[in-house]
């Protein structure tokens, strides 16, 4: 009885979520590759590199993730980089996880957010996926800085605007006051199997 009402009540959220319309993404098949693109928070700085959110992310989905982390890279220079990213490795899904150090580094958030359309746009003319994974502001308690949603709604994107800032305000899943140690990341690498999942790239 009690397996029933809980396959209700998941039933019941998707077909909330569904009606709501929220973004969903194509389920990923057999073969099918993710590219986690991003800075230090991406690449793992403060672990092992097998203890980095798309080594985690791996183990949990089963597919092939890509650490395509650069540490210390802005928007600008992972615009750059982008083109050549999805020639290498072909990706059906695409985890945008960037604009950091341009915050940190007080950069005109209209700059930060031509750099990231240009690259979402890019990925969706190639008829790639793509996730965006806000970032917080320089500001007491933020959690993404407004560009990411913005962003999102334009493009019809999943994307999560808690996550990372969450994990900031938690000195327990930190390395230094930037970056997340090895429980930090694997939170950070459940939280987006957790939206993937919601969302519908994994059967």
């Amino acid at each position: 009885m009690l397996k029933e009402i809980r396959i209700f009540l998941i039933a019941c959220s998707f077909f909330i979520l569904a009606a709501c319309g929220s973004p969903k993404l194509d389920p990923l098949g057999s073969g099918d590759v993710i590219v986690a693109f991003g800075d230090s928070l991406t690449a793992g700085v403060g672990t092992d590199k097998e203890n980095s959110y798309p080594s985690k992310l791996a183990e949990l989905s089963g597919f092939k993730v890509v650490n395509s982390g650069v540490s210390g890279e802005t928007t600008s220079q992972g615009l750059l980089r982008f083109p050549q990213v999805i020639e290498q490795h072909d990706p059906s899904l695409i985890i945008l996880l960037e604009g950091g150090n341009d915050i940190l580094k007080n950069k005109n958030y209209s700059e930060i957010e031509r750099n990231l359309e240009a690259m979402i746009k890019m990925a969706l003319d190639a008829g790639i996926q793509v996730v965006l994974i806000g970032v917080p502001e320089k500001k007491l308690l933020s959690n993404s800085a407004p560009f990411y949603s913005e962003l999102a709604k334009k493009y019809d994107l999943v994307v999560d605007s808690n996550l990372i800032g969450g994990l900031m305000r938690s000195p327990s899943k930190k390395s230094d006051p930037i970056h997340f140690n090895e429980k930090g990341y694997a939170e950070m690498a459940e939280g987006i199997y957790a939206l993937l999942s919601k969302n519908g790239a994994f059967n």
